[in-house]
């Protein structure tokens, strides 16, 4: 089967290393797509529950694809989250096809999309990183109990069911909460006259028009594939959420030089071409201006 081309894919929050990552189902989304460009858009590896003992042979072959894809002309942009945070001291790094970054503008047809992973908005990391980190522990075992309950939804006949969802939703402050971070992430980027703001972070796939009294913009949110399975494709001056679920195509497998790539050659293969300017419409920026909404922008902003 055809693979779809697309002028852009995204994705975000896989979660690599955690029980709660559907590995399987993003390589063969990976490999129905021909992206000329894939954002990245922070928690790829998920650094701060990392552990030795729990890091399976999908999870490394999603890394192999993601690198394959770089070494055969697709231009990857790491954008860093809170959980691959570590990743930040590399920021404005190019290797190849691969550049690491803590903020993306990319023009689209004339007009400029943001692209951040949104945990700048997040107070209890920026203040209480302990606190988040804890939380995400909890999260990563309800996400474990949750494929548990599935499997036996699944083994009974009955329609697969979400604890982390049904939690989220019927929690006032957690609904409170996804609701001032779109409005916090609109409101700056019309403040900084971009047409799209590009997120991640909040595991809330999504696409909305926002206006307020200084203009419009787009929110997307490109979701995770840890409990919705959705990326953000931009393809003839139009943006869709993709979910895997709902819209997924005769199975992908992984391709053969794949498979046979050793780990070895992971970070030698991204140096298979040598690195090229960037064009005039990818910028990499720096110039936000966050002061009065009280965000840094140290290594932990945006």
């Amino acid at each position: 089967m055809k693979k779809r081309k697309l002028e852009l894919a995204v994705i975000s929050d896989v979660h690599l290393g955690t029980y709660g990552c559907h590995a399987d189902e993003l390589i063969a989304y990976l490999n129905s797509i021909e992206p000329k460009k894939l954002v990245l858009n922070g928690d790829i590896i998920d650094i701060w529950q990392f552990s030795k003992r729990y890091f399976p042979a999908s999870h490394l072959k999603v890394l192999k694809k993601l690198i394959g894809m770089a070494a055969k002309g697709v231009q990857v942009f790491y954008i860093t989250g809170n959980h691959d945070e570590v990743l930040r001291k590399f920021a404005d790094t190019t290797v190849g096809n691969v550049t690491i970054a803590n903020k993306l503008v990319l023009e689209l047809d004339g007009k400029k999309a943001w692209i951040f992973h949104g945990d700048v908005f997040d107070i209890s990391i920026q203040n209480a990183k302990w606190l988040a980190k804890l939380g995400g522990y909890g999260y990563d075992l309800l996400i474990l109990l949750n494929r548990m309950v599935n499997g036996f939804l699944n083994k009974m006949g009955k329609e697969r069911y979400s604890l982390s969802k049904r939690i989220k939703n019927g929690v006032k402050s957690a609904v409170k909460y996804v609701d001032n971070f779109e409005r916090t992430a609109c409101d700056l980027a019309i403040e900084n006259g971009y047409d799209y703001v590009v997120c991640g972070h909040i595991h809330q796939p999504k696409k909305e028009m926002y206006a307020n009294k200084m203009g419009s913009c787009t929110y997307l949110n490109s979701g995770d594939w840890v409990e919705n399975l959705t990326a953000l494709e931009y393809s003839f001056k139009r943006w869709k959420v993709y979910h895997f679920n709902q819209d997924k195509l005769s199975s992908f497998f992984v391709d053969d030089d794949v498979k046979e790539l050793d780990i070895n050659e992971l970070f030698t293969s991204i140096t298979a071409e040598r690195e090229k300017p960037k064009k005039k419409n990818e910028t990499i920026s720096d110039g936000e201006q966050l002061k009065d909404h009280g965000l840094s922008q140290n290594g932990n902003g945006v």
